[in-house]
């Protein structure tokens, strides 16, 4: 079985990504809660390489979303599919601007 860790970096990174969740939800059946609701069975074929199946039959991208500061991570999160996410999968690191990169 593939499976694709999806890596959002930075603003831009983040609203791209916001939207492919959204285009990727949607074409595998799954509403903004992570639960599906298609209508074919099609739809859930693979849909693990993106996905990963939580309690409940909730279904949670498999993405990790990176920034500097959290202003673009709270902008994800109250998006359409901003509830999709695990809250650890989103990290910001204010430091790095504090000490610079040397500090990593």
């Amino acid at each position: 079985m593939r499976e694709i860790v999806h890596l959002q970096a930075g603003q831009c990174g983040n609203q791209i990504g916001a939207k492919f969740w959204e285009v990727i939800s949607d074409e595998h059946g799954i509403d903004p809660t992570g639960s599906y609701h298609g209508d074919s069975d099609l739809q859930l074929d693979r849909i693990s390489v993106y996905y990963n199946e939580a309690s409940g039959g909730k279904y949670v991208p498999r993405a990790i979303l990176v920034d500097l500061e959290p202003g673009t991570m709270d902008s994800v999160r109250s998006g359409p599919f901003g509830q999709i996410f695990r809250p650890d999968n989103f990290t910001w690191c204010l430091r790095i601007l504090q000490y610079g990169f040397q500090t990593l």
